[in-house]
């Protein structure tokens, strides 16, 4: 086992990550840019190295300043949590050559996946259903043309190397298409450095179904059942549920030991999610993610697991200590991301927390690394916390869910607990009767009307 782990991410993930290394007897180092000095997680590790200035590309993303922090401290392993390096090949084949261990899959297997176009390609000779569409990137728009009358309108035009839904259009019919072409290739290579592209069939009314496995690099694999990402705004997920309330128990089985299969013939080690669009009963690959989800909690909730203490063991070398069937998943278990923003006009709202109650009682979870008196900076993120609920039924869930919202307080800063308040009393939420457009359709109704701005 490691002796020493650096955690090379900050926020909740950061304070997460040293809660499992400390229930394992494992020292951590906290490394924080000079805006997260007062940081909680900063406070509580055994050391803590400042790796620079407020921009994340100056700290957080500066893997010179990484690597001195761990020559430092003399750390043996980096985890890496969400966002940042995370999904960094490059990143962890460095920390390989220095002889630190990289809490996370191989560089090798990040590399495929976090190619939109390889993935796709690796996912459809692993037996994974994946979305019909371009079986690599398009150049040529008469070529997408061709593909796109082949597959049907309307299509998807997507990054190769993307993710938050830049550089991806719709186009719903052929004179659509080269203006959607063009501005996703421009998108893409903006934000990624690639302006690569490829086709996919859109899908009207699909569901987000994403299935966590756990592999330990030995040909050992299992899931931990799927969680229903589908309420977004902006392609960013909002809320979680697990199970799912579209999936029957075969379907969920069924997907997930085709995940599961696919991760014991890749002899994938670590933890990873693979992200699906379901409609009518079938399952269309989008992409894998090669580390921890932010949504991670909920699954925990349900299976009893806890998925960063088993990424930890396994980046060691030890192998899986359970099979699939040694797995029983209980109960109903919510996610939401409460984020410092205005809850109408999803404004940042960074700020000081004046005042700082979060809920509590039977089944409820708040991963936050926020305080009363921490001032939350305007560079990162805006996620003030997750909540996150546990009941025996969904029913039981969504009410225990509602009581939590109404004893969360956060003054100082806006946040988004409104909207949760709201959602958790809608009658489609409650009747688990949405899809990935719902939220943004919402929104755009006035489902918000009657709130200060």
């Amino acid at each position: 086992m490691f002796e020493k782990i650096l955690i090379a991410n900050r926020g909740e993930i950061a304070l997460r990550i040293l809660r499992a290394a400390k229930e394992l007897g494992i020292a951590t180092v906290a490394v924080h840019s000079t805006a997260d000095s007062e940081a909680m997680h900063v406070k509580l590790a055994d050391e803590s190295v400042c790796i620079g200035p407020p921009p994340a590309r100056e700290s957080y993303l500066n893997i010179p300043a990484l690597l001195a922090a761990c020559e430092i401290t003399g750390a043996d392993a980096v985890h890496p949590g969400y966002g940042f390096l995370s999904e960094n090949a490059k990143f962890a084949e460095i920390l390989v050559d220095h002889n630190i261990a990289f809490i996370g899959p191989s560089p090798e297997h990040i590399r495929i996946m976090g190619d939109k176009i390889e993935a796709k390609r690796t996912a459809r000779a692993l037996g994974i259903p994946c979305v019909p569409g371009s079986e690599g990137g398009v150049t040529d728009d008469d070529e997408a043309m061709r593909i796109a009358e082949d597959i049907g309108f309307p299509v998807l035009v997507k990054a190769a190397a993307g993710g938050g839904g830049r550089g991806m259009k719709v186009a719903r019919a052929a004179i659509e298409l080269p203006e959607a072409l063009a501005v996703a290739r421009a998108e893409a290579k903006a934000a990624f450095g690639d302006d690569a592209v490829y086709l996919e069939k859109y899908l009207d009314k699909p569901r987000h179904i994403e299935i966590q496995i756990l592999g330990d690099g030995h040909g050992n694999a299992v899931h931990v059942g799927e969680r229903d990402c589908s309420l977004q705004r902006r392609h960013q997920k909002v809320l979680e549920e697990t199970p799912s309330p579209a999936l029957n128990q075969d379907e969920r089985n069924r997907i997930g030991e085709i995940c599961a299969e696919a991760m014991r013939k890749l002899k994938y080690s670590g933890a990873g999610t693979i992200e699906f669009l379901y409609e009518n009963g079938e399952f269309f690959f989008i992409e894998m993610n090669t580390r921890i989800q932010v949504e991670h909690p909920i699954t925990e909730m349900i299976s009893g697991l806890d998925l960063l203490v088993e990424q930890i063991k396994i980046a060691s070398g030890a192998p899986l200590s359970f099979a699939q069937a040694d797995l029983e998943l209980r109960g109903h278990a919510i996610e939401c991301r409460i984020n410092a923003e205005n809850p109408v006009t999803f404004r940042p709202s960074p700020g000081k927390i004046l005042y700082y109650h979060p809920p509590g009682g039977v089944g409820v979870r708040v991963d936050a690394a926020v305080y009363q008196g921490y001032t939350i900076p305007p560079y990162y993120d805006s996620l003030v916390g997750k909540l996150i609920v546990q009941g025996r039924t969904r029913i039981e869930a969504l009410m225990r869910l509602r009581r939590a919202l109404d004893e969360f307080i956060v003054d100082g800063v806006d946040t988004t607990l409104p909207l949760f308040r709201a959602l958790v009393r809608n009658a489609d939420i409650q009747d688990g009767a949405y899809d990935i457009h719902w939220l943004e359709n919402f929104l755009a109704k006035g489902g918000m009307d009657g709130l200060e701005s």
